[in-house]
């Protein structure tokens, strides 16, 4: 993709636009409160753009047409479970989260949140669940800037090195500026540009082609197993195994904390039904474009894309379809899509070193600007560490993403949803539920063969479960006061 100034120009000016919001919103941040949770006064709109922008990221842009590229409708599956977790996850979670974090203690963060729920004066449950968000945070925060490595090295034909440095600097300013407001401000700009980006790009490469019709046409007679839900390209039958892990992605949602954030943010829990509609229209469309992208960019293109490659069509097609000043602005989306999701990351990261660390063994009596400050610079110190996971320009953003989105699937999606569904649970289930949870993901990551081919989400949530319910069965019953605030919480 050759150099343009035009495509240079809107850049620059979406940057500046996006670092102005940061600017606003750093004038309006008082405390830590405002700083991590916007005082909790997102509308639905925002609640709702912002939840699904930080949570799609540069792979649904990059990873999700990459891999429909290469594998066709067997996308479908990921972006089917996507679709299913996104909805269980409103509809069962928003509410009650959003009620028991303000009931409990009026917890900001989810160290708060399990302190607070499970009387935990020990620290263990905030410092244990701090350190795997920290662990987990920087390998997904690393994929947000390996993303914007590839776009800006693509576009401007920068080294991987110089485009990496770019794609870091711009999430860290305006992220370091505005805190939580900032983010999801920006991140409702960036969310419906994404959405528009996605839905514009098959829509003209079918077009190009002659149309729906002949775009089907085209891609049976070269790949007739691209468009088969149940045989992958190549002709062999896709295992259940395969499936079951796509589906699997669904059950990550459930202890993504960038997401579930925008859920105890919002402005009451009378919004979420409606958020929980704008949202879901968003998902499906540009999930299904996503696939579209992919599997429309395998005959259009004329060259073959291979390896890492393949990640890249969105913008091979983007180029290729449309006027530099419209490809500039579309090609922005995945820069929108970077930063609506590694700014939100580096975010509640920042929370977790500021809250559950400095303030827990170093400064119990910090100020609220002082946990600010350090929150500010917290985000400088977990960038680093994710730059330098970034720095293998061979990396998958598809990969990074699933590995993140396992840990966190499986370290807090079942002390997430026991812990508002079920009274029994004690605080030794919650500890040993993230402990098994996180590890089980870690380990099963780096086995291989056989079983090991599973999602590593699915072994980690369901050992996660089952620590829970074993532990708590074990431990004495929760207090009283424990129980009144969990009827209280759920409206009983």
């Amino acid at each position: 993709m050759h150099f343009n100034f035009e495509i240079l120009i809107t850049f620059i000016l979406y940057l500046v636009f996006m670092i102005t919001v940061g600017l606003v919103f750093y004038k309006k941040t008082h405390n830590f409160s405002d700083y991590i949770l916007g005082g909790r006064q997102l509308n639905k709109w925002v609640a709702a753009l912002s939840a699904e922008a930080s949570d799609m990221s540069g792979w649904l842009l990059l990873g999700l047409p990459g891999l429909a590229y290469a594998a066709g409708m067997e996308a479908t599956w990921t972006a089917v479970g996507l679709a299913i977790g996104t909805y269980l996850n409103w509809k069962f979670i928003a509410v009650r989260l959003r009620n028991y974090t303000q009931v409990s203690g009026d917890s900001l963060t989810l160290s708060d949140y399990f302190e607070n729920r499970f009387r935990d004066r020990s620290k263990a449950l905030r410092m244990v669940s701090a350190v795997f968000i920290v662990i987990f945070f920087l390998i997904y925060t690393a994929s947000g800037f390996v993303a914007g490595g590839k776009l800006f090295s693509s576009v401007f034909g920068l080294t991987y090195f110089q485009a990496l440095i770019i794609s870091a600097l711009v999430v860290v300013l305006y992220t370091f500026l505005g805190g939580f407001k900032a983010v999801c401000w920006t991140d409702f700009v960036q969310g419906a540009l994404m959405f528009f980006a996605i839905l514009l790009v098959p829509l003209f490469g079918m077009k190009a082609l002659g149309g729906y019709g002949a775009t089907m046409d085209a891609i049976k007679a070269t790949s007739p197993e691209m468009l088969k839900l149940f045989t992958a390209v190549g002709g062999r039958p896709i295992s259940a195994m395969a499936i079951i892990s796509a589906l699997a992605w669904g059950l990550g949602y459930l202890g993504q904390p960038h997401i579930l954030a925008r859920f105890m943010a919002i402005k009451s829990a009378k919004q979420i039904k409606p958020a929980t509609r704008i949202a879901m229209v968003w998902v499906l469309i540009s999930l299904g474009a996503a696939v579209l992208v992919g599997m429309v960019g395998s005959v259009y293109l004329s060259t073959p894309l291979v390896g890492p490659d393949v990640e890249t069509v969105f913008m091979e097609m983007v180029n290729s379809l449309f006027h530099p000043l419209i490809a500039g602005i579309l090609l922005a989306a995945i820069l929108a899509a970077v930063m609506s999701t590694a700014d939100s990351q580096l975010l509640v990261t920042a929370s977790a070193l500021a809250e559950d660390f400095y303030k827990v063994l170093f400064r119990k009596n910090a100020s609220e600007r002082e946990l600010v400050q350090v929150g500010r610079w917290a985000v400088v110190l977990v960038s680093v560490f994710a730059f330098i996971i970034a720095l293998d320009q061979n990396s998958s953003v598809l990969d990074l993403v699933a590995y993140a989105w396992a840990g966190f699937g499986s370290t807090f999606g079942p002390l997430i949803l026991l812990s508002l569904y079920w009274k029994r649970m004690t605080r030794n289930g919650a500890l040993a539920g993230i402990i098994v949870g996180g590890i089980t993901a870690l380990v099963w990551k780096q086995l291989q063969g056989g079983i090991f081919e599973l999602y590593e989400i699915v072994p980690g949530f369901l050992c996660s479960i089952i620590a829970i319910v074993v532990f708590s069965m074990l431990d004495k019953e929760p207090s009283s006061e424990i129980g009144q605030e969990f009827d209280t919480a759920i409206g009983k």
